[in-house]
């Protein structure tokens, strides 16, 4: 399992954050994602790291702004943790 975090400019609101929740879902396989206006990021837990081109690809089309990725192992927290 892997954590991808990716920058997101232009997010306003909850629908913004939906809009990138949506695209994200629909474009990679996926366990997790969760889209922060107030960070400005969206991170995803998968199998398989994300391709980053296309991540900035179907982020750009939504009107928002991809900018850098990161990628780390995945580490599960305790059984009420959060990412």
């Amino acid at each position: 399992m892997v954590k991808t975090t990716v920058a997101v400019d232009g997010m306003m609101c909850g629908m913004c954050e939906s809009h990138i929740n949506e695209v994200i879902r629909k474009n990679f396989k996926v366990k997790k994602v969760a889209a922060d206006r107030s960070k400005a990021q969206a991170v995803i837990v998968s199998e398989e790291t994300p391709d980053p081109e296309l991540l900035k690809k179907v982020i750009g089309e939504t009107g928002y702004t991809a900018g850098e990725i990161r990628t780390e192992p995945y580490e599960k927290k305790g059984l009420f943790g959060l990412w």
